[in-house]
């Protein structure tokens, strides 16, 4: 047994002494500040930390820290040889006890006794700690379940038209999230893409509120605005003017609509919790290939021409949803061409690191975006294959989220050429 015994004066009273060497323990006698200012690497092993009940509580607990820094975990027991009132302290601190009379036998039972209780109490503690994290993992995992309920099963995909998807969490819940359903009777199709600041439960937890704000809210404008169509023609049911180009209330309602209201609600209710999101939120017309969104603070999407031309990045048009009350949301067009691919995604992308650190970057995406001669499914493949060459083995550090949307080119007719 080793044995580290403490006392202001480096003295163990000649009873207790000699019944240690008899029992064969190795003894090694210290004051707390010969411990305390021992360089790392150089205290003694310790089994058995045997204090004077005349030193403080708070200094032998400093020294059982200590020694808990380098890998010992020692059990603590106080000694008192005619104070015993001295031990009170130390045993409300946590610590055993031995009292006189010291005789060899009394104490190797003595030490063995609270050694042997203090690794029964760290096994019930490692046992309930054990329990305690299965059932967090089991937590985490129901609400990765939950979470993934609220992403889309399948996504819709009009004629000509092909849409996929890469969700990647860093962790087992995720801040990001993408939705993509139809508006308006199928006349229009919703694009989200969307991050919420921070990771985890708390942001999962965001995610799902702001995923369905905006969802319920663009289904039911979209209705809405589809019922006005109808009854007054599309062209005269009213239009959004923005830089001097009409856009059919059908699209643009729903889109304004939606991230205003959720931004509101946000802002009106949540605002103490610090949660935000950047998001694109974009809606199509399948027949014309013409694109409505608002860019809240999100990283630029990129739409990729089949002409080979250089790539079209959609600014942000206001600030991420959920920071600022009342604040007024700009859209932003875009015109989607056969043979043409809308990229959008989340800052896991850009924000990927190498093992030495560097960050994949907008202009190395680009690069991979522009040179790669594949679109939708395939671009995407391309996309996850450049990010795992660059990462490497290096731990994913944020959510990643890609969405393709691409516009099939008609079919070349060979008898035509």
């Amino acid at each position: 047994m080793k044995v580290l015994l403490l006392d202001e004066h480096r003295h163990a009273p000649p009873a207790l002494a000699e019944a240690l060497q008899t029992v064969g323990a190795d003894v090694r006698v210290r004051t707390p500040g010969d411990v305390l200012t021992m360089p790392t690497g150089e205290l003694p092993d310790t089994q058995v930390l045997l204090a004077h009940a005349g030193l403080s509580p708070h200094s032998v607990r400093a020294v059982a820290r200590r020694l808990d820094d380098e890998g010992q975990q020692p059990t603590v027991v106080a000694f008192a040889e005619h104070d015993l009132h001295l031990l009170g302290g130390h045993v409300n601190a946590g610590s055993e006890y031995l009292v006189p009379p010291f005789h060899p036998e009394l104490v190797r039972a003595r030490l063995r006794s609270c050694h042997e209780r203090l690794e029964i109490s760290r096994t019930i503690e490692d046992v309930a700690a054990t329990a305690e994290l299965l059932g967090y993992e089991r937590e985490l995992e129901i609400g990765r379940e939950i979470q993934l309920g609220f992403l889309p099963d399948s996504l819709p995909e009009p004629d000509d038209w092909e849409i996929s998807v890469r969700f990647r969490p860093a962790r087992t819940v995720a801040g990001d999230f993408y939705d993509v359903f139809e508006l308006a009777n199928r006349r229009r199709l919703a694009l989200v893409v969307a991050d919420v600041c921070d990771k985890g439960v708390g942001a999962a937890l965001f995610m799902a509120l702001i995923r369905s704000l905006l969802r319920h809210t663009a289904e039911q404008s979209g209705l809405q605005s589809l019922i006005a169509a109808d009854l007054l023609g599309e062209e005269t049911a009213g239009v959004w003017q923005e830089q001097s180009r009409a856009i059919p209330v059908v699209g643009a309602t729903p889109l304004l609509n939606a991230v205003v209201g959720t931004n509101n609600y946000l802002t009106r209710n949540h605002i103490r919790q610090g949660y935000f999101a950047t998001m694109f939120f974009g809606v199509l017309d399948p027949l014309t290939g013409n694109l409505v969104y608002i860019n809240g603070g999100h990283n630029p999407p990129v739409l990729v021409s089949a002409s080979g031309g250089e790539p079209v990045l959609l600014e942000p048009t206001g600030p991420a949803v959920g920071v600022i009350p009342d604040v007024s949301f700009s859209l932003g067009y875009a015109q989607v061409s056969p043979g043409d691919t809308l990229f959008v995604y989340t800052d896991g992308v850009t924000e990927a690191r190498s093992p030495s650190g560097r960050f994949f970057g907008e202009d190395q995406m680009l690069k991979h975006l522009t040179a790669a001669a594949v679109r939708g499914e395939e671009l995407l493949d391309h996309m996850d294959g450049a990010l795992g060459e660059f990462v490497g083995p290096a731990e994913q550090s944020d959510d990643i989220t890609m969405l393709a949307v691409h516009w099939r080119p008609p079919a070349t007719d060979p008898a035509s050429d």
